[in-house]
């Protein structure tokens, strides 16, 4: 249930970053279509793929709530991996849109130079995308939630963007109009590199994989758990935001059962304490007797 209420608040996140995103979109494609800015146009298209993936992240989170039941013994945490994934597709598209209409432009010979309120716009798009990068890092690192710390990063991106977007407008104001297409170009690339980013790691995640330097470090804690004689195999994958861990550990032959679930419960607790990992399977095998103690039977 606690981490059930954990993905409840991630919610409050996602809707944060909907509603900035749909206001600044909003005036971001009004401003830079009356005032001739390219480069404000592609940061407000930009902000229109931020507004699915963050309705991605939420309706990842409200799924990933439900309990397990007979079809999903495991819970429904591969949802926010699915939605990523769908989000991605369509901030690809829209990226190379961007890059599209910013290419014909750079090679047109027309070039209208953008209004200076078009450059403020953008100063204030990257105050305000800034802020809620603040606020969604600081609770995706308190809820442990992997889909909100990735759209922090998103948010982070965009306040980024704007300071391109401000920095493009104002150097146009200087007889250099194509600086401010140039910018819109940059920001369709920067538009499909966060595409890649996120069906890159939502691929992994939902084929299994899973990063070496982590399992390092769950190695570290099982093998340093009083009883643990060896580690024989390892196993972790991500399900959503949580991870699910499968070991196989050697323990003295002479142990009850008792004893040996006592090592079992040893195993979980320090992986949930120490690493926030919620759900540990422990197999405990008999460690072999070394071999001058091994018994000789007659022939």
């Amino acid at each position: 249930m606690e981490r059930y209420n954990e993905l409840r608040q991630g919610e409050t996140g996602a809707w944060v970053s909907i509603i900035a995103y749909v206001i600044l979109s909003a005036v971001k494609l009004i401003i830079g279509y009356v005032f001739h800015s390219e480069a404000l146009s592609a940061d407000g298209l930009n902000n229109t793929t931020d507004i699915i993936a963050s309705l991605a992240v939420l309706i990842g989170l409200r799924i990933s709530q439900k309990p397990p039941d007979e079809d999903h013994p495991y819970g429904h945490f591969r949802a926010e991996n699915i939605a990523s994934l769908v989000a991605s597709f369509i901030m690809m598209l829209v990226g190379l849109q961007v890059l599209l209409s910013a290419g014909k432009s750079l090679f047109s010979s027309e070039h209208q130079t953008p209004d200076m309120i078009a450059a403020w716009t953008a100063a204030g798009s990257a105050v305000v995308m800034y802020g809620v990068y603040i606020y969604n890092r600081n609770l995706s690192k308190r809820i442990n939630s992997q889909a909100l710390h990735a759209a922090a990063a998103d948010n982070k991106s965009d306040a980024y963007v704007s300071i391109g977007t401000f920095v493009g407008i104002m150097a146009s104001q200087f007889q250099l109009a194509w600086i401010d297409t140039l910018a819109a170009f940059v920001i369709g690339l920067i538009i499909c590199k966060t595409a890649w980013e996120i069906f890159r790691d939502a691929s992994h995640s939902l084929t299994d994989g899973f990063h070496i330097k982590d399992m390092s470090k769950y190695k570290e804690t099982i093998e340093a758990t009083p009883g643990v004689g060896d580690l024989k195999d390892i196993k972790a994958r991500y399900l959503g935001s949580t991870v699910h861990v499968d070991v196989v550990v050697e323990v003295e032959p002479n142990l009850n059962i008792a004893e040996s679930h006592d090592i079992a419960d040893e195993i979980e607790r320090r992986m949930k304490q120490e690493h926030d990992i919620l759900h540990s399977h422990v197999h405990m095998e008999p460690a072999s007797e070394p071999k001058e103690e091994k018994k000789s039977f007659p022939s």
